[in-house]
C-alpha cells in the first residue's frame, strides 16, 4: 500500500511540483492550500507523513506542526518542513514545534525525496 502524505503549501506551483514528484515516486497525495483547513484534511486523510510549509496566509506552519503533536491521532505523525524562511533561529523554533525535518527552499529533488523517504522508514 503507498504511503500518503499530506502537502500543505500555499503557493500553487509548488503544491503540483511537490504532489507531482511525490506522485511519481509512488506516494499518495493530498494537497491542502489553505493553512486554516490542515487539522480537518489530516484527520480525513490520516497520513503517514506531513509536508509543511511555514509561511502560510493567516496561521504559522509552525503553530500547525505544534496543533498536530497536540492532536491524540496524529502526534505520531512525522513532519518536515520546507521554507523559504531561513533566518538565524528558523530551524530551531520549528523542530521545537515538532518537525522532524526541515528543508530551506528552493527544495532538490533528490535531496526533496531523500528527506521524504528517510522519515517514512
Amino acid at each position: 500500500m503507498a504511503k500518503r502524505i499530506l502537502v500543505v503549501e500555499d503557493n500553487d506551483l509548488n503544491r503540483k511540483l511537490f504532489c507531482d514528484v511525490l506522485k511519481a515516486g509512488g506516494f499518495e497525495v493530498e494537497p491542502v492550500a489553505d493553512g486554516e483547513l490542515v487539522l480537518n484534511a489530516a484527520r480525513a486523510f490520516a497520513p503517514d507523513l506531513v509536508l509543511m510549509d511555514i509561511q502560510l496566509p493567516n496561521v504559522s506552519g509552525i503553530d500547525l506542526i505544534a496543533a498536530l503533536k497536540r492532536d491524540a491521532a496524529l502526534l505520531d505523525v512525522p513532519v518536515l518542513a520546507v521554507t523559504a524562511y531561513a533566518g538565524k533561529g528558523d530551524e530551531e523554533r520549528i523542530r521545537a514545534a515538532g518537525a522532524a525535518d526541515y528543508l530551506s527552499k528552493p527544495v532538490s529533488i533528490g535531496p526533496f525525496l531523500a528527506a521524504v523517504k528517510r522519515l517514512l522508514d
